[in-house]
């Protein structure tokens, strides 16, 4: 195991956590498929895991909740576990960092500085963080492999915290349809497809942070939006199965009529 900092071997672990710990340790010792992992290996695992979280979250569903951050816990032990094979770090080591960054970047809730709100506490947290990091870009923590609306968004809040921002959400609005004019006569005058992308994304970008603006989240916003339109889709192939047909037999205008129909139906 790695060599523990002297705060670690002070703590007092919860007898749970040390049962935990203690089965991730025997499964890397004795389990041919945990043995063979590394962190590249595992990496995917930790993807899935967060996002099987996030949904039970968006469903409030507090049992699968449970269970799924268990199973996130887990790739954090592993991760720990195989670090400590290594001599870099063990789990508690890990858990000691986070907690004292944590205090690092709350001096308004640890220490005596004041905090009003939100804009001011996100000010604070950016100005810490390149004091701790004084050679890394502003933009340079938030990892590329986000979602790109949720990358886009978080990019905003980066840089509105260091006052990079429109002022009002009507200033935003109106930086919409300066992007939605360009989109358009891009598409109209035949350019290229990378032209055509480029727009389609400056506008993309630009409605992520009306999104922003407004305290909505884009991310989640497009995907009850997309499951939305699925659970009516869904209602409607149904309906046309009841009468022994399939959505291809429909016409266009007959195929609209109906999803109107789904979509009052659905709203009631």
């Amino acid at each position: 195991m790695a060599k523990k900092s002297k705060k670690s071997e002070k703590s007092q672990s919860c007898p749970r956590t040390e049962a935990f710990l203690k089965v991730v340790h025997e499964l890397r010792q004795k389990c041919p498929w945990d043995k063979k992992q590394t962190h590249p290996s595992l990496s995917r695992y930790l993807l899935e895991e967060a996002y099987e979280a996030a949904e039970a979250m968006n469903n409030l569903d507090k049992v699968s909740l449970k269970e799924e951050l268990g199973d996130v816990l887990l790739q954090v032990a592993l991760h720990s576990e195989i670090a400590s094979e290594k001599k870099w770090f063990d789990f508690e080591e890990v858990a000691e960092a986070i907690s004292e960054k944590m205090i690092r970047r709350h001096p308004h809730v640890f220490g005596d500085a004041e905090v009003k709100d939100y804009e001011t506490h996100m000010r604070n947290w950016t100005r810490l963080k390149q004091k701790e990091k004084p050679k890394k870009k502003i933009l340079e923590g938030i990892p590329k492999a986000l979602p790109a609306l949720q990358l886009a968004q978080r990019y905003g809040e980066i840089t509105a915290s260091v006052g990079f921002d429109w002022d009002k959400t009507s200033a935003v609005f109106k930086k919409v349809k300066e992007e939605l004019k360009e989109f358009e006569e891009e598409v109209k005058s035949k350019s290229s497809k990378k032209r055509i992308e480029e727009e389609f994304g400056d506008l993309l970008f630009t409605l992520a942070q009306v999104a922003r603006h407004m305290g909505l989240d884009a991310e989640q916003s497009l995907k009850g939006s997309s499951l939305k339109f699925a659970r009516r889709f869904e209602k409607l192939e149904m309906k046309i199965k009841k009468r022994g047909k399939g959505i291809a037999d429909l016409s266009p205008a007959d195929l609209e009529k109906e999803w109107q129909s789904i979509k009052k139906s659905d709203s009631l």
